[in-house]
């Protein structure tokens, strides 16, 4: 066998899309359930309001970024089904023009005119509206919109995430549910941000910071809310 032969690659790009639904989703089951039970312990509420006041947190929060975006993910697939049918008209329309399209796109990348005008042409030949897809519109098989995908991948991964600080409500000292609570979860934050980039090929420091510092800071800012109503309502 050639070295050609036995080269083989593993690139991030096919991951895209259920990598961006599970990071989103298990960061914010995380952070929001996380601040939600930092807020009420930190307003005096009992272990059991915390415990209720999380659980439906769970809940509520895994629904809410399933629909999401499920929504948001389909809005995609819609516009590019839009995109892909005008193609397709534009192709039996006026064929020539769009060769000429395809052929201009090749140039602007560094293939010399005669080069791009033979490459376009098989390409055409061989499958018009796949490369028009790809050259023209960013549309590929790799970066496709999957709405279900995205829907279940941000429940489940929401779900996993919210279950961390969870644990804890029951576990915990009530004096020190708040920064046991905090603790945990930006620990599992860090691991998420690690194994986030790990996944995607991504610089692993920057990614853990980023989600470290702003889940701390969304805790902060609940923990300082629960404080100032709990002392006003007392």
């Amino acid at each position: 066998m050639s070295r050609l032969g036995s080269h083989t690659e593993a690139h991030a790009t096919s991951r895209i899309g259920w990598l961006r639904a599970a990071v989103m989703g298990a960061n914010d089951g995380i952070v929001s359930t996380a601040s939600l039970i930092i807020g009420v312990a930190s307003a005096s509420a009992s272990a059991n309001g915390v415990l209720v006041a999380g659980i439906s947190a769970l809940f509520a929060g895994a629904m809410s970024m399933a629909a999401g975006e499920y929504v948001s993910v389909s809005s995609q697939a819609d516009t590019e089904k839009a995109d892909l049918a005008r193609e397709a008209a534009e192709l039996a329309d006026q064929p020539d023009q769009e060769l000429a399209e395809l052929t201009r796109l090749y140039e602007e990348r560094g293939v010399q005119p005669e080069t791009a005008l033979a490459v376009a042409q098989q390409m055409t030949a061989f499958d018009a509206l796949g490369a028009h897809s790809r050259d023209e519109l960013g549309i590929s098989h790799a970066t496709k919109a999957r709405p279900l995908q995205a829907a279940v991948t941000s429940a489940l991964t929401f779900t996993a995430g919210a279950a961390a600080p969870l644990v804890v409500v029951p576990l915990a000292p009530p004096h020190m549910l708040v920064p046991a609570v905090g603790v945990i979860s930006l620990v599992c934050l860090a691991v998420l941000g690690a194994l986030g980039a790990r996944t995607g090929g991504a610089p692993i420091l920057p990614s853990v910071l980023r989600v470290v510092f702003w889940g701390a800071l969304a805790m902060a800012v609940t923990a300082g809310v629960g404080k100032l109503f709990g002392v006003a309502v007392g």
